[in-house]
């Protein structure tokens, strides 16, 4: 059983990076890991390619896509009395924003803010004004000063939250995907200290996923990897008012071995290869067919001529929002089954 480095997970997830802007994420991860490659490189979208070179003659590569970004929001106008409006980068359920503090990150610096729906407040509202649900652009962001002065169209925004540990849980913004790049890291750690993975190893801290996969479509492209493993998290709906059959993944119960999500299918032989390595080193682990939802892995799958590709992912609850939380049992599990697998292929 690993040791986990929540030192290092809550860095990740408190450092902010939206789709197109994860340079901050990028730049951290580069520190982390320039001293475990054999090469280390940045491509024209934004990747950091992050290569250990295997002890086989043969030409088989490994990739494993970690998305840097976190879901937030671009500045795209601001009012003259200062007030900001904002476009969403990524998914959002309007009904988690209300009430929000945020990040506004400019070059010059970031900007505390809280983000509130237009309109009236409680005392002067009516009844069925309440029950209207703004969409995600109709929010308005206050940084308490008129925010002509520092900030411009096309700055980000991310929410503001502390990570927490609970339990057995792991509470934080951004855990969607920073969990993968943390697992990234200590998949470049191990290989380092402990041995050499038999094929060629690239590990990559993929851009814009949650806006199309982008940067994991030209990754592999480049990269024409033997076998892909996308690293994410996934649905765990075990929480009230969700029927169990929509569960996806129940946490404590192991890592998710993706078999089928919106955006790909996961190759069989490697399915069942990950299913027989867990169960010789007792990782627990759920098959996870999902109706939803998309990731790297499916860019992997289809870039050039294809490859073999599979999900590895953590189970999240309350995911793309300000509380996603995980269970450290299954996170273990999770970098326990990648250090396996690759030193299995």
């Amino acid at each position: 059983m690993t040791t986990l480095n929540l030192d290092l997970l809550q860095n990740l997830c408190e450092i902010p990076g939206v789709p197109g802007y994860e340079e901050r994420v990028r730049s951290f991860i580069y520190k982390k890991v320039k001293y475990l490659c054999d090469s280390v490189e940045t491509d024209p979208m934004g990747n950091l390619l992050c290569r250990v070179n295997g002890i086989s003659d043969d030409n088989d590569t490994t990739m494993l896509a970690c998305h840097m970004d976190e879901i937030g929001f671009i500045v795209n106008y601001i009012d003259e009395k200062g007030f900001i409006y904002c476009q969403p980068l990524g998914g959002f359920d309007p009904r988690n924003l209300f009430s929000r503090r945020v990040l506004v990150c400019t070059d010059n610096g970031d900007y505390s803010g809280v983000m509130n729906p237009a309109g009236l407040p409680i005392h002067l509202s009516k009844p069925e004004d309440r029950k209207n649900i703004p969409a995600a652009d109709e929010f308005v962001i206050d940084i308490g000063m008129d925010a002509n002065e520092c900030i411009k169209i096309g700055d980000f925004i991310v929410m503001d939250e502390p990570f927490l540990e609970m339990g057995n849980k792991i509470v934080s913004k951004a855990l969607d995907n920073r969990v993968a790049c943390y697992l990234g890291i200590r998949v470049l750690e191990n290989f380092n200290t402990f041995s050499r993975p038999a094929t060629d190893l690239v590990v990559v801290f993929t851009t814009q996923e949650e806006v199309g996969l982008r940067g994991a479509k030209t990754a592999a492209f480049g990269i024409n990897p033997t076998v892909g493993i996308g690293v994410d998290v996934t649905l765990s709906c075990d929480t009230p008012g969700v029927p169990r059959n929509k569960w996806t993944t129940e946490q404590g119960k192991g890592f998710a071995l993706g078999i089928r999500d919106a955006s790909f299918i996961g190759d069989k032989a490697l399915v069942k290869l990950i299913e027989e390595i867990a169960e010789e080193n007792d990782i627990p682990y759920q098959r996870v067919v999902s109706a939803g939802g998309g990731m790297d892995g499916a860019a992997l799958q289809q870039a050039g001529s294809g490859c073999a590709a599979v999900a590895i992912s953590v189970g999240t609850r309350y995911i793309h929002t300000v509380t996603e939380m995980v269970d450290i049992r299954d996170l273990e599990a999770a970098e326990d089954a990648l250090y396996t697998l690759i030193e299995s292929l």
